[in-house]
């Protein structure tokens, strides 16, 4: 049972990324997903998620517009868009749903 997140980089300040989070031996239907980054020097700070029934989303306010989350259920994996990255939004990216959290991926957005 494990949690895999993917697709961090390195990319230009309002270039793009989506980052994966897919899950092996259970369902993330049954949980809430959420994402979460650690950034240099400063705490975890939760980014966004995802309900399990209605898809009901949230958004940290410094990815609100920019950041969209969502849930592919064929795939098992719930997704990150990002645009319009800022060097600010640069960290470690996490997933976690229930007691999971995946390794992390790492997030550069610099010029």
């Amino acid at each position: 049972v494990q949690l895999q997140a993917s697709g961090g980089g390195f990319v230009q300040p309002g270039g793009s990324l989506r980052l994966a989070c897919a899950a092996s031996g259970f369902s993330l239907d049954y949980y809430a997903i959420g994402w979460f980054r650690r950034a240099p020097g400063k705490e975890r700070e939760g980014v966004s998620c995802i309900s399990t029934s209605d898809g009901t989303d949230y958004y940290a306010d410094s990815v609100k517009g920019r950041f969209t989350i969502s849930r592919d259920s064929a795939k098992n994996t719930v997704y990150l868009q990002m645009n319009s990255l800022k060097p600010e939004d640069t960290a470690v990216y996490y997933c976690a749903g229930g007691t999971y959290w995946g390794q992390g991926t790492q997030v550069t957005v610099s010029s």
